[in-house]
Formats: structure tokens, sequence, C-alpha cells
């Protein structure tokens, strides 16, 4: 029996950006009805942001049993029991998992109806034995991990970062094809876990950030043990578990025991006929405005499958450009230049905005480049985390660009997105007034870079200065 419901507000996928609709939709008085027909909280609650933290922060705390003499503690072995350390990602998924839960959706007044999803109108979808329609939609069914037609993959054991937390044998060597943030901070965290750990990139290993500031992290993964296969992509993969071998086009040949697929992600949309709402796509994922709105009017797409910045925190960000317009029909666009991304290697690469690169393209002779340096801060130097540094792009005064390598990256980078999304000048943050000693006045201090050599190096300065001291009683 078919059952039929008509609803404000429909959103087919509950992970971290359905769920934020859901929530700010409904506690605001809409009629909001929910599918997901996997797990609640998504791809960042079970397979990707929460789980790979926690794994990271095993690893932080093994290499730092090994490396404590530096504070007067004695070194210490550091050895890792990895299924006990799978119990800690599952852990840390359970304390979070009620805030995604069914129960707390359903407390909050949204129908939860566990089923997937699929067009069979422009404005009805079908989920299981349930027709919905809505006056919008929102599709937000992310993304998964993307698995290349490598010749011999299909034949051969393989984890993905669906797959991977729930390995409880340590892998002894572990190959990872993909040097993008997710196989960058599986490889670091393993090599500190006790493994041997080689990356295969086609290209640049994190290719799309500053390559100055990932050398910082890439050198600092050699010298901890990841060997790195750069330019040359994965041409032939066989063996068995516990023996798998990678040939790659260049005649390179990688043997491990286990094999993990970080390429990269496919967005989400095989399943929804989306033909049949005449919803336009592209190979990003739905093609959608600066709105969020689809090529159907009443369908929009955020998060991943928008084709767009894949993090959670973006899906975030489009959570809320979607609700004020579809709540309070008011006009809403999405802005791309303040959104921040991390790696969670350590050090932490960070960046928001332009890169150098970028912005001498886009602004040439007018662009300023200030840096500071971890080693001049009295924090890091306490704690003994002076590898780093920040630079900060710079045009008429106004930051246009931070990159940040360096303890706690991810936490700085906060502060250049809010200057970028306001617009602010390099002296509203010069005048900001951090506490000592806090790896924070690094912010502050890169912005009194900029000021310095107008203040200290002018001899406009110094003579007004003069002049002001003879005129003073």
């Amino acid at each position: 029996m078919t059952n039929r419901i008509k609803t404000d507000v429909l959103i087919i996928g509950a992970g971290s950006g359905g769920l934020s609709v859901a929530a700010g939709a409904v506690q605001m008085g809409a009629d909001v009805t929910l599918l997901e027909g996997h797990k609640m909280g998504g791809d960042c609650l079970n397979y990707g942001c929460v789980p790979s933290k926690a794994l990271i922060k095993t690893g932080k705390t093994a290499h730092a049993q090994q490396h404590s003499a530096q504070y007067g503690v004695e070194n210490a072995a550091g050895v890792v029991d990895y299924a006990a350390a799978k119990d800690h990602v599952a852990d840390v998924i359970s304390q979070i998992a009620p805030v995604d839960s069914v129960e707390r959706f359903e407390g909050l007044g949204v129908r939860v109806i566990r089923e997937y999803g699929h067009f069979i109108s422009d404005k009805e979808v079908q989920a299981g034995d349930t027709i919905i329609t809505a006056r919008r939609i929102v599709v937000a069914t992310g993304s998964s991990p993307l698995v290349p037609p490598i010749p011999g993959l299909k034949d051969v054991p393989y984890e993905t970062n669906e797959t991977l937390f729930d390995l409880r044998e340590k892998p002894e060597h572990l190959i990872i094809i993909g040097g993008g943030p997710i196989g960058i901070e599986m490889a670091q965290a393993h090599v500190r876990m006790g493994c041997k750990v080689t990356v295969i990139e086609g290209d640049r290993a994190l290719g799309k950030d500053d390559p100055e500031l990932a050398e910082v992290v890439l050198q600092t993964m050699r010298d901890e043990g990841v060997i790195f296969e750069e330019g040359s992509n994965a041409a032939k993969i066989s063996g068995q578990a516990g023996a798998i071998t990678v040939e790659t086009k260049d005649g390179r040949v990688i043997n491990g025991s286990h094999l993990l697929m970080a390429v990269g992600r496919k967005n989400n949309i095989d399943r929804l006929d989306l033909d049949k709402a005449g919803v336009e796509t592209t190979k990003a994922g739905i093609k959608v405005d600066d709105s969020l709105r689809s090529s159907n009017r009443r369908v929009y797409a955020i998060g991943d499958v928008a084709g767009g910045l894949q993090f959670t925190h973006v899906a975030g960000y489009h959570a809320g450009v979607v609700i004020r317009s579809i709540l309070f029909g008011l006009p809403s666009k999405t802005k791309l230049h303040h959104i921040p991304w991390v790696t969670y290697a350590a050090p932490e690469l960070a960046q928001v905005g332009l890169t150098e690169a970028q912005a001498r393209e886009e602004h040439g002779e007018k662009l300023e480049v200030v840096r500071f340096h971890y080693t001049h801060n009295d924090r890091a130097i306490a704690e003994r985390q002076t590898k780093g540094f920040i630079k900060v792009m710079v045009v008429k005064g106004r930051p246009v660009g931070a990159s940040i390598v360096g303890h706690q990256a991810g936490e700085l980078i906060t502060l250049w997105s809010l200057a970028l999304v306001n617009n602010m000048k390099m002296s509203q943050i010069a005048a900001m007034v951090a506490p000592y000693p806090t790896i924070s006045e690094i912010n502050k201090r890169a912005a009194g870079a900029y000021f310095s050599p107008r203040l200290f190096e002018s001899a406009l300065v110094k003579t007004v200065v003069r002049a002001v001291q003879r005129l003073l009683p």
C-alpha cells in the first residue's frame, strides 16, 4: 500500500548539510520530511571527519610518547594496539551520534523516513512505499569514494574511507593511492602507529595547496618515515590479502600488505532519477546557481552533491543559504572567497581565499605578501612547536588570502575567514589584542608585519616623530 505525504520541505540525505536544513527549518515552523536510507550523520560522522580525527589523535599520542624527552620526560615506546585504537574511534562516533539521531530529529518535529528517495516527478519523491509531494526539495546526498578502474584492482582487497575504520588488523605496510588530504592524514596517522606507509600520487601530493607550505608538511612526513612516490599513476594492481603489489606507469613497483584508495570523491546521484524531475547535472554533480537552486526551481542541492568544495563546513554553510531562500523567500547567494580548508596533518596546513600564486595572477604588482614565522612566537617556542609560518596576501590594505602551515593552523585560519567575508582591513587585524602567550598572536604579528616597514622604515614618520618631540613640553 502506498502512503502519500505533503510537506513544505523535503530533504534527501541526513548528512551534515541535510541535518542542518532539517533542524533549522522545523524549528522555524516548516513542515519537514527527511529521508535517509543509510546512516544518520552521513559520511562526516561515520566515515570522514570524526573517525579520521580520532585516529589522528591516536597517532599523535604515540608520537608524543616517542618524542617526550625534549620536555624532560623519558621517551617511551608508544606502542599502539590497533584494534583498541579502532575501539576509540567507534566510541568517539557513538558519543556524537545522538546529536544526529532519528530520535533527536523526531523530537524536534521532523518526519524521518529511513529509506532512499528517488524522484518520480518534478515535485514528487518516492521513498519505499511512501510518495512525498513537497513545495521545496533539498538534495543533500553527499559523495562517496571514487575508485578508478585500475587494472587488477577488482581482484585485490582494498580499503576506502568507508571501510578503513572497521579494519582491526594493523597494516604492516599500507599503500595509499592518492596524495590529497585524506591520503595525507591517514598516511601520517598510520606511520605514527607503527606501520610502513607509501603514498602514490600521480601529480604532486597536496597539489591544491601552496607548494611552499605543503612541502613543510611533506618533509615532516618523510622524516617520520612516509615514502612518497609522486609524479606517476598506478597502472596495475595484483596480489592478495597481506601481499599487494602496485606497479606505476613509469615502472615503479611497490609492495605492501594493505591498500587504501584515496584518489577523490564522486557525487551520490545515481539512485535519484534526477531526469524525472528535470534536474540538470554536470560531471561535478547537480548543476546549481549561486543560490544553490537547480534547473528545477523547486529543487536545491547542497554540500558535496552540489559539485563545489567538498567539506563538511561548506555543507553547513550551504544549509544556511537555502534556509533563508526556502523559508523566507529572500535572495540568498553563496560566496566562496571566505571558505577555509585544513589538512589535519602535523603540522596542520590551512588555506582561505587566494594562494600567493592565485593572488599574483589576479592582482599582479598590487599584491603584497607578508610573513610571520612560528619561531618568533613565544608560546610555540615554549611548546617546541616552531615549525611553520603564515603568509597573508594583501591588496590595498585588505587581505585577499591567507596560508598557514604549523601548530593549530586550522584554528588560526578562522580569523582570516572572518576578515575576508567582512572585507576587513589589515589595520583592524593589527588593532586586535591577543592574549599572551598564545599561538593566536601569530595572526596579529602577521598584520603587524604589514605595517612595520611603513612605520619603522619611513623617513617621513621619523621626521614627524622628531618634530613632535621638539614641540612637546
